[in-house]
Order: structure tokens, then C-alpha cells, then sequence
């Protein structure tokens, strides 16, 4: 299940999106402290190069449906097949189009109705003032799926902020949901008290600079995030996923936290601790990937996701 990652340059992007702190300054980002083993620093491996800006156009692909919910718009991009529904939900700062690239081949491998959608704020969908709440976004996948007529027989798949999003999701939908692949994602077990305040630390700087020029999208979501991000992680702290659900779980060898030891422990063994929590659930390292998943080990990704449509059940 190895395989190199690829040899590309990108940019350091959104350096703390995997713990939903949206960003996309270069270089790393240390709290306050001068003790190495207590500072959570940013990932000094890059994050995803997006295959368009935040916000920012798509290339070909599915048009738009633009579903209505609560006020705004959201747009979901829908590959028609037959089957169950794979739904594809990308990681902080991103839009629909960072899986522009593995759609085709999970709709010609498998045959299914594959989804993917910009959250609010995000590409085409409409903006939402206030807080981002990962609950709220839950409650947009929802609505959008079912407006589209998909009540059930999903597989969630989910990339880093997205884990968010797919727990509260999961939490409150069992019923819709055949199986999940989280992606290198945020899970309850890591934001315990102490690591959520080292991550607020971290990004102070980075939140004190997007609020300079907030009309950017990834700066609005970032300072949208930061808002509550406290109170909403002790909440998701205690999200209790279900266990009718299947998940796979793949966390990459790097982390988020290459260049903090201690971070990058702390989030593998949130992943060991997420699977050992309930049954049907399998973890798997991406070897040799940053925590750009998708993007490293796209072949990887695409197995698990065929491999948990081919065992969930209908």
C-alpha cells in the first residue's frame, strides 16, 4: 500500500486547515513560549495547491446545482451513476474543484452517483456572516443531499477540516450513511482542552493578518473560524460518532505537525484512539504523504474509497 509521493513544489497553503484555521501564509507558525516540546508549530511540509483559488473559478466539469438552505445558496456538483451516492468534502480553504481530478476515476471505477460541493463561503455557494459552525455546514450537506433526492446509502468521504463536518453529520444522519472515508481529518480525540489552546496560540499571528484583508475568502473563513473556536472544539470534543456507521481512517505519515513531534504524536494517536473507540472501524497510514492526502497518494485514497463501497452495506 506504499507508494512515493509525488515530486511537485508547492507552496506552504493553508497551514493550519486540518484544524480548521484556514490560511495561506508562507512558513511556519509557533505559539508563545520558548520551550520547543510545548510549541505547536504548522506543518513545515506544505499543505494542498489547490486546482483553483478559494473562491475561485472551476475548470469543465458538472454544472452547479444551487440548492437553498437557511437563507443562502450552496452549489453541489453532481456525477450521475447508479447505486449508492460518494460524497467528497474538502478540507479547509478549498472548494469542490480540489477533486477535480479523482472524480472521474471514482465514478468509473465504481459506478456510483459521486458529489462533490463548495460549503458556504466557498467557490460558487453564497457566503454566511457570523461564526462558522461545523454543525451549520452538517445541516447544508444534509438539506443539499436530500433536495438532490439522496436520503441515504451515502459514503461520506472527508479531508482534514471536513472530519468535522462529517462527525456532526454522522452524529445526527446515521440512517443516510453506508460507510466514511476520513482523510487525514479532524477528530474529536485530538481537541482536548490543552490542544486546542495551543492551536489558538499558534494562529493568532495569522488571524491578526487576515483581518487586514478580510474580502479575501480564505481570510473571511479563517476569521470566521477563529471567531468561536474555543467553545465549538469543546464541543466537538465530545461528538460520539455511531457505530452502525463503518469509517475508514487514513492519516498521513507527516501530519499537519512536521515539524512539532509532539503535535504530530498527539494527532496519530487521536486517529489509533477514533478507530479503537467503536467497531467497523480501520485505520490505515498514508507512508511517505503530508497531510495533502489526496493529492500525494491519490491512488491510496480512491482504494479506500472503493474497497469501503464494495464492503458497506447497502
Amino acid at each position: 500500500m506504499s507508494r512515493a509521493p509525488l515530486k511537485r513544489p508547492r507552496p506552504a497553503y493553508r497551514v493550519l486547515s486540518a484544524l480548521a484555521l484556514l490560511t495561506l501564509t508562507a512558513g511556519t507558525v509557533t505559539a508563545c513560549g520558548s520551550d520547543d516540546s510545548s510549541s505547536p508549530q504548522a506543518a513545515a511540509s506544505p499543505s494542498a495547491t489547490s486546482s483553483a483559488s478559494p473562491g475561485g473559478g472551476r475548470s469543465a466539469g458538472p454544472k452547479p446545482h444551487m440548492i437553498s438552505h437557511d437563507g443562502h445558496r450552496l452549489a453541489f456538483y453532481v456525477t450521475r451513476g447508479s447505486g449508492r451516492t460518494i460524497v467528497l468534502d474538502s478540507g479547509g480553504g478549498e472548494d469542490a474543484s480540489y477533486w477535480k481530478d479523482l472524480v472521474p476515476k471514482l465514478h468509473a471505477a465504481t459506478g456510483a452517483t459521486v458529489i462533490t460541493y463548495d460549503r458556504a463561503g466557498m467557490g460558487k455557494s453564497d457566503v454566511v456572516p457570523g461564526a462558522w459552525q461545523a454543525e451549520s455546514a452538517a445541516d447544508d450537506l444534509k438539506s443539499g443531499l436530500e433536495q438532490l433526492g439522496v436520503t441515504g446509502n451515502v459514503i461520506l468521504v472527508s479531508h482534514s477540516e471536513a472530519g468535522e463536518v462529517a462527525n456532526h453529520f454522522a452524529e445526527e444522519n446515521p440512517k443516510m450513511l453506508s460507510g466514511a472515508v476520513l482523510v487525514d481529518a479532524n477528530l474529536p480525540q485530538f481537541f482536548t482542552d490543552e490542544e486546542t489552546a495551543r492551536v489558538v496560540a499558534a494562529s493568532r499571528s495569522q488571524v491578526e493578518a487576515a483581518k487586514k484583508d478580510p474580502g479575501k475568502p480564505a481570510n473571511r473563513q479563517l476569521i470566521s473560524t477563529a471567531e468561536d473556536y474555543l467553545p465549538a472544539h469543546r464541543a466537538f470534543h465530545k461528538v460520539s460518532r455511531p457505530d452502525s456507521v463503518p469509517a475508514t481512517v487514513i492519516v498521513s505519515e507527516k501530519t499537519p505537525f512536521d515539524g512539532s513531534p509532539v503535535d504530530a504524536r498527539r494527532w496519530r494517536d487521536a486517529a489509533a484512539s477514533f478507530v479503537k473507540a467503536g467497531p467497523d472501524r480501520t485505520l490505515v497510514t498514508a507512508k511517505g504523504s503530508s497531510h495533502d492526502v489526496p493529492k500525494d497518494r491519490p491512488a491510496l485514497v480512491l482504494k479506500e474509497i472503493e474497497d469501503m463501497a464494495a464492503a458497506a452495506p447497502s
